[in-house]
C-alpha cells in the first residue's frame, strides 16, 4: 500500500492511505481465512519480514507502470522542447508532459476498477508467495528484471510518436539550413516544434493512455509469470 499507484501517492493524506490499507486488509483477510488459520497468533518477526518483502515486491512491480509514464513524459518533453512546461506541479517534479500523463493514467486506472484488480492480485499472491516463506532468489531476481525491462519498453513505446516527430523535425531543419544558410532556422524551428509537440500531445495522448492501460490490465491478469 505504501508504493501502489493511486493509493500510495504522496499527495494522498496519510490518514486516507492508512484507512484504505485497513479496508484492503479486511477484504483480503476474509478471503484467505484458511491460510491465516495456519499462522501462529503470537508475535513472529520472521513473518513480518517475509510479508513486508512480498508486499513491497508486488507494490514496486506495479509502481513500475507509473515510472513508465514518467520516463515517457521525460523523453517526449526533451524531444519536443516542452521540458519547461507543466513541471514542478507535484511532490515529485515531472518535466513537461510527464505530469499530465501520470495524473491522467492514475485517474483512468482508478476509474476503471483498479481497487478490484488489486484485491484479486493480493489473493493470487498468497498462492505464489506463501506466508512465512521468502521467494527463491533466482526466480525473484528474474521476475524483477522482467518488470524493469517491461517498464522501459513501455516507456519507449509511449514516447515513440514524439521521438519520430523530433527526428523528422531535425532532418527538415538540416535540409533547410543547407539550402538557405543565411536563414536563422533556430528562430523559425523552435516555435514550430513546440507547437507541433502540443498538437501531437493532444492527438496522441488518448491512444497512448489506452495502450498503457491495456498493458497494466494484462499485467494484473498474470503478474507472476516466471515464478
Amino acid at each position: 500500500m505504501a508504493v501502489l499507484p493511486v493509493f500510495g501517492e504522496r499527495t494522498v493524506p496519510i490518514r486516507v492511505r492508512l484507512g484504505v490499507a485497513f479496508a484492503f486488509t479486511i477484504v483480503v483477510a476474509a478471503s484467505i481465512s484458511e491460510d491465516l488459520a495456519r499462522v501462529p497468533l503470537e508475535p513472529n518477526a520472521w513473518l513480518l519480514v517475509t510479508e513486508t518483502f512480498s508486499g513491497l515486491s508486488i507494490g514496486i512491480a506495479i509502481r513500475f507502470f507509473i515510472f513508465a509514464l514518467q520516463i515517457a513524459g521525460s523523453i517526449a518533453a526533451q524531444s519536443t522542447s516542452l521540458s519547461q512546461l507543466f513541471g514542478g506541479a507535484t511532490v515529485e517534479p515531472l518535466p513537461a508532459v510527464g505530469h499530465l500523463l501520470v495524473i491522467a493514467g492514475l485517474a483512468l486506472a482508478a476509474g476503471l476498477g483498479l481497487h478490484i484488480k488489486l484485491v484479486e492480485l493480493f489473493l493470487l499472491s498468497y498462492r505464489v508467495l506463501p506466508m512465512g516463506l521468502l521467494p527463491d532468489r533466482t526466480l525473484w531476481a528474474n521476475w524483477e528484471l522482467q518488470n524493469v525491462s517491461r517498464m522501459f519498453g513501455l516507456a519507449f513505446a509511449l514516447a515513440a510518436p514524439f521521438v519520430a516527430a523530433s527526428f523528422l523535425y531535425n532532418i527538415a531543419m538540416g535540409v533547410i539550413n543547407r539550402a538557405m544558410p543565411q536563414l536563422m532556422v533556430a528562430f523559425i524551428g523552435a516555435p514550430a516544434i513546440t507547437a507541433g509537440g502540443l498538437v501531437l500531445l493532444a492527438l496522441a495522448t488518448p491512444f497512448l493512455l489506452l495502450l498503457w492501460l491495456q498493458s497494466l490490465d494484462l499485467y494484473l491478469i498474470s503478474p507472476f509469470v516466471g515464478f
